[in-house]
């Protein structure tokens, strides 16, 4: 299992740096700072510090210990010593901390590793605001403040859908100013700040429709679709970011198996090519908030439980298949299809009311899904 991470560590081995500290202190208050031993006692001393914790000189075998131990590390130590001392530490970009070293004069706070998907840049920018520094990010699509390819949309859940096709090319692709179009299918409009204009080269729309992958060097594609089969040359060229935008409605028979649950799920997104890793959450009637199948389904996946009372799903409009049987034994038309609308907020149904059992199960579950209906950029293709 892995142990979650600490958010940040503070390094000071000088007295300057544990100056420096105790500033950056005020705004990591949640920060472990360790300490070179000579230090410690004054650490100690010091109310505005908050866990102190002795660091033994050289610092090599200690940080072999706490460089996975936690998101961000704030070193107050040359960035040539830092380097040298984490270069047999550091393993994927996917994974990694980020790093941040400060000079001892506290004039320049400076991204070292992991600044988009460790969020250093981020972290060099709270630091320098912590410590009225200058930021220092070289990253080049920070730089020169264009899309981050490889972490658009994150702030709102989304996620590549495959992390190591295509990404090199899109980033490439952005901070030169090539020739690219976003298509975005649903999901969050304000993916770039609504009141900017798109950065050079880059090009919007909604549709794949009428869309000729050739003509741009890459496609960034924001969708709940699986459009592999159904628009292949595009996908061949696009990154594609899974939006959180569906909400799975869902129902099953008392005692139902989880892995029948499980694999009813997975056909109907794969009959209906939506990408399982859209979804926002699960939704049912309260009286299914404990049966086992779907606890298990939410959790295996990190998906919310969301419950609705009989009354408030059967005052849904938009129920395609009523059913009186469902409604004598648990008081509302539907359990899945309102369920799914309520979650989403949404008036129609992108998936109706299916069921699924298996031979000699004797038990059957329904799902519905529903897409969440996000306001819309208003700036189209030739806008950009």
């Amino acid at each position: 299992m892995t142990v979650p991470r600490k958010p940040f560590a503070i390094y000071a081995i000088t007295r300057h740096g544990l100056e420096i500290a105790v500033r950056l202190a005020r705004s990591f208050a949640d920060a472990d700072i360790h300490v070179s031993e000579k230090l410690l006692s004054a650490a100690r001393q010091e109310p505005r510090l908050g866990n102190v914790l002795a660091l033994r000189l050289p610092m090599g075998p200690a940080l072999a210990e706490t460089f996975p131990a936690y998101d961000c590390h704030i070193f107050i130590v040359s960035i040539g010593a830092v380097v040298r001392m984490l270069a047999p530490l550091i393993r994927d970009k996917k994974t990694d901390p980020a790093v941040v070293c400060v000079d001892d004069a506290a004039r320049f706070a400076v991204c070292v590793l992991s600044g988009h998907v460790g969020r250093g840049n981020v972290f060099t920018e709270r630091v320098a605001a912590a410590l009225g520094a200058q930021a220092v990010v070289t990253t080049a699509s920070d730089a020169i403040g264009t899309l981050t390819v490889d972490i658009l949309g994150r702030e709102f859940g989304w996620t590549l859908d495959d992390p190591d096709r295509n990404v090199t090319r899109g980033c490439a692709a952005v901070v030169n100013a090539a020739p690219v179009m976003f298509v975005q299918e649903t999901g969050e409009p304000d993916w770039w700040p609504l009141e900017r204009p798109l950065p050079p080269g880059v090009l919007y729309t909604t549709t794949l429709e009428g869309v000729d992958p050739r003509a741009f060097e890459i496609l960034l594609v924001a969708s709940d679709r699986d459009f592999r089969e159904t628009y292949p040359e595009h996908w061949k060229n696009a990154v594609i970011y899974r939006t959180r935008s569906l909400v799975v409605g869902i129902g099953c028979d008392k005692n139902t198996p989880p892995e029948l649950v499980e694999r009813g799920v997975a056909k109907a997104f794969e009959d209906n090519r939506l990408s399982l890793k859209s979804v926002r959450a699960l939704a049912t009637i309260d009286k299914k908030r404990e049966e086992p199948a779907i606890v298990a389904l939410a959790e295996r996946h990190g998906w919310p439980l969301e419950t609705h009372s009989a009354e408030e799903l059967d005052a849904v409009h938009g129920i395609e298949n009523p059913s009186e049987t469902v409604r004598r034994y648990v008081g509302t038309r539907g359990v899945a299809e309102p369920a799914a609308l309520l979650g989403a907020g949404a008036e129609r149904l992108l998936v109706p009311k299916q069921v699924y059992t298996e031979p000699g199960a004797g038990r059957s579950m329904t799902l519905a899904i529903a897409r969440i209906p996000f306001a819309k950029r208003t700036t189209e293709v030739g806008d950009a």
